[in-house]
């Protein structure tokens, strides 16, 4: 029988690691070769609902500008945004102008679409990443907290507050903040203005709900890795508690907590729109709602195409990091 040497351990380790990286690599492609294909779905679906919506964008254009629209002046417009021309024709003249990067003029004001998009997306940009990281800061320490001290004080003060802010509609919880903070305390103003100050109110609005359904969440990844043989054999062996959270549980369960935050961010780009408007925040969200009231369809239809992309994109990065952090998951790749 021939002992393996060194070389030979090199050699499989070598390959094995080769054969991961291959396997992540035709994922990855094949994901984007899917988000590719959906998003083409996504966009000829939302051209499609705005070309049967009702009303005519050529004459919304015209009323908007305050003339008295004529059977000349509207079939005029009509030839000059391309209104007469087939569906596919049309269909295919906007998405190589997505390509581009032009989404059309805005019918509300004439302006270009990109601009808006851009501006508005920067703001929610900042309003979710400033709500992010208070539901980090917060939930990580109280999740961890919670399932150590299962069935303790504070694990039922954490629970019976984190089922309370999970319960609580974000319209509700931003009228009691501004109530609180801006009519009653007056630390903050009532219409945020883009700065700093008006970002703190609407940040805690949704990071209230979703720190709350952070909680529940890593507890629970937290309790269930703490029940696995491999902790009650280190448990056994003498190894310190504190090495057995930070050391192992933490890093195992971090691949379901990555997954979970992956889809907030997600949601929260899209999904700040009643926060936005309470607060008048300039965001994307905001926009969308004043665009939908003016019915000002361009403007929706990039919306509606620049979110899908954001989102699936974000499911792609998620779960190259959710296999990169626990390679298992990428053996039957």
């Amino acid at each position: 029988m021939q002992i393996p040497m060194a070389d030979d351990y090199t050699f499989f380790r070598h390959r094995r690691r080769d054969q991961y990286v291959i396997n992540m690599m035709r994922r990855i492609l094949l994901r984007i070769i899917q988000l590719i294909f959906i998003l083409l779905i996504l966009s000829f679906l939302v051209f499609l609902l705005m070309y049967l919506a009702p009303g005519d964008a050529a004459e919304k254009r015209l009323m908007s500008q305050g003339v008295a629209v004529t059977k000349e002046m509207l079939t005029a417009e009509r030839e000059r945004m391309g209104l007469l021309r087939p569906f596919f024709v049309r269909y295919g003249e906007w998405l190589f102008g997505v390509l581009r990067g032009d989404f059309g003029l805005s019918v509300k004001d004439d302006l270009p679409v990109a601009p808006k998009l851009l501006a508005g997306l920067k703001n929610t940009t900042a309003l979710a990443g400033g709500s992010l990281l208070l539901t980090l800061l917060f939930a990580f320490p109280a999740g961890i907290l919670s399932a150590v001290r299962q069935g303790g004080i504070p694990d039922h003060i954490l629970r019976i507050l984190s089922f309370a802010g999970n319960s609580m509609p974000n319209f509700l919880l931003s009228i009691l903040l501004m109530y609180a903070f801006c009519v009653r305390i007056r630390l903050f103003p009532i219409i945020a203005e883009g700065g700093i100050e008006g970002l703190v109110l609407p940040s805690l609005s949704l990071a209230i709900p979703m720190a709350s359904r952070f909680i529940r969440q890593i507890r629970a990844e937290i309790l269930t890795e703490l029940s696995a043989e491999y902790v009650r054999g280190m448990r056994a062996r003498g190894v310190k508690e504190r090495y057995i959270l930070f050391g192992n549980v933490l890093r195992n369960a971090s691949g379901h907590i990555l997954t979970t935050i992956g889809l907030q961010v997600g949601t929260l780009m899209g999904g700040s729109v009643v926060v936005e408007s309470i607060f008048r925040w300039p965001g994307i969200g905001k926009l969308v709602m004043d665009s939908i009231t003016a019915r000002d369809y361009p403007v929706i239809m990039g919306f509606v195409l620049v979110m899908g992309t954001i989102y699936v994109v974000i499911n792609l990065l998620t779960d190259i990091a959710y296999r990169v952090l626990d390679p298992r998951t990428s053996t039957h790749a």
